[in-house]
Order: C-alpha cells, then sequence, then structure tokens
C-alpha cells in the first residue's frame, strides 16, 4: 500500500479522526472514493484474526475482574497458566481503542510465557471499551493521561496483591499503550521492574530520573511522529542511568506488531516479540 495512504491513516487515528477528511485525501491520491473507502476498510483492524490464541485455550485460566480505582473501578482481563505457582505479572496496555479482542489475545500471549497476565480497560473511568472500534476511538480522546495513569497504577497494586503473583511486575503497551509504559514505569518508581514499550512517545522528560524499571524500547523505522520523540528520551534515560535498550525496525510502520492491521510486519513482529519474551525473563524470572 502506498505509504502516503498509511501516513494519512496514522494522521487520522492519532490526530483529527476526521473519517471525511481521511477518505477526501486518500481520493485526491488514488483517484476514487470507492478505492479510498476500500483502503481505509483495509487499514482497519479486523478483529476476526485476533484469536492467535483461542478464547478456551485449555492450558490457560481466563476471567474479567474489576480493581478498586479512583472514581470508578477499572476493568481487565486477566490470564494465566492453569496451575498453582506463584508467577511474575504482567500489565498489558492497549492503543488508542481500548480493551479488544487483539489485546485480549496478545494477553493471552503473554500468559503462556509463564506469567499473570492482566490486560487493563484504561476506559473504565468513561464506562468501558466500546465494540464499535470508531466509537472506541471517539471516546478514546475524553481520557486523559492522568486518568489512565491512576488506573495503571491501581493494577500494578492489585497484580501485587494477587496471591498468584510473586511480586515481580513487569508492562508492555502498544501505540498509545507504549507511552503509557514510559509514563507507568515513571509513576511506579521500584514497584515495577521491567517494560517493554512499542512505537511509544517519550514520557515528559523532567520525570524520566524516576524510572528505576529496566526498559525496552521498540520502534518502527517510518514512524516518524513517535521516532521524534527517541532522541530527547534516550538523553534522558542515559542522564538517570535508567537501564534501557532500544531497536529501530527498517522499513516498517507504526503498529507493526498488530497482526489484525495492513500494517502487519511478520518478520519484524517476531523479532520483537523474542526480545520481549527474553528481556521479561532477564528481568522477571531471574
Amino acid at each position: 500500500m502506498d505509504q502516503r495512504i498509511i501516513d494519512l491513516y496514522d494522521d487520522f487515528t492519532h490526530r483529527h479522526l476526521d473519517r471525511r477528511l481521511f477518505l477526501e485525501q486518500v481520493t485526491k491520491l488514488v483517484g476514487s472514493s470507492a478505492l479510498a473507502m476500500t483502503m481505509m476498510t483495509a487499514l482497519r483492524s479486523d478483529y476476526a484474526r485476533a484469536a492467535t490464541i483461542p478464547v478456551d485455550d485449555p492450558r490457560l485460566t481466563t476471567q474479567n475482574v474489576s480493581m478498586p480505582g479512583g472514581s470508578t473501578p477499572v476493568k481487565a482481563y486477566v490470564a494465566r497458566p492453569k496451575g498453582d505457582a506463584k508467577l511474575p505479572g504482567i500489565i498489558v496496555i492497549h492503543q488508542n481503542r481500548g480493551l479488544n479482542p487483539h489485546i485480549e489475545d496478545v494477553t493471552r500471549r503473554v500468559a503462556l510465557e509463564g506469567y499473570v497476565a492482566l490486560g487493563v480497560d484504561c476506559m473504565s473511568v468513561l464506562g468501558g471499551t466500546p465494540k464499535n472500534e470508531d466509537q472506541a476511538m471517539k471516546d478514546f480522546t475524553k481520557l486523559t493521561a492522568d486518568q489512565a495513569i491512576g488506573e495503571l497504577v491501581q493494577a500494578v497494586a492489585y497484580l501485587k496483591s494477587r496471591p498468584d503473583v510473586n511480586g515481580k511486575i513487569g508492562t508492555i503497551g502498544f501505540c498509545w499503550g507504549g507511552g503509557m509504559v514510559n509514563r507507568l514505569a515513571e509513576a511506579a518508581g521500584p514497584d515495577l521492574n521491567a517494560g517493554v514499550a512499542f512505537y511509544g512517545v517519550a514520557p515528559p522528560l523532567d520525570q524520566v530520573s524516576k524510572i528505576k524499571a529496566a526498559m525496552l524500547l521498540n520502534y518502527a523505522g517510518l514512524d516518524e511522529r513517535v521516532n521524534g520523540t527517541k532522541p530527547g528520551y534516550e538523553a534522558a534515560l542515559k542522564a538517570a542511568h535508567v537501564e534501557y535498550t532500544a531497536y529501530v525496525y527498517p522499513n516498517v510502520n507504526h503498529a507493526f506488531f498488530d497482526d489484525t492491521t495492513e500494517r502487519y510486519n511478520a518478520d519484524a513482529a517476531k523479532l520483537a516479540w523474542d526480545r520481549a519474551k527474553a528481556f521479561f525473563t532477564q528481568h522477571l524470572k531471574s
């Protein structure tokens, strides 16, 4: 697909959310409103492809839970391997579409690696994630970063309080959730042991010194919007002596890990996932 169309879609989903404007811009490029609509459909999430790990996978125990929150309870999806072993906990943070089937699937993937995985619905303060993706993105604009961080700090406390969690806590997030991994690392301080961010914008740089977790940062080579925040973030991490590793995956787009979208890149996704698994093993299981 033409990179210009992918860039327009990124602008649409992360800035203006004006469907008509996006279609007008793409129509100018492709010469047909019908083809523009086809392009938009191709770029949207296809949740029929979301369940790479079956919802009823016999290796896992899953449940929907409600955690204490600031003004309202926080909804979440928990997955863990069957058995009684105490395991590290990992918080999974969604994109700007809320806790959707793809993120629930990622939560199950994390659990199968030997963790109590907690997919947090950061839209809980707004009543929860709508099933319709367009509505979820529109509602998401009402969520503030401070509200979300409050919910995620509660999630850290919730995992630490669970009798099946051994006290070590990590987090992984994508897009908006990648940025929240960076923010949560500041807010949680020593309570968080490891964070893995996928194409997440940098946090406020004057707060980076609060980060105590080891950090793994994954960037998409074609993602100019997010990558523009990388140099300052790395400089701040180095100045604060935070343990971190950063990778840039060449010639792939923002959301390259999301296998429900056109921007998915299988090779980059596998490499980044393998690195994330090794990173969590090092920092949560040793």
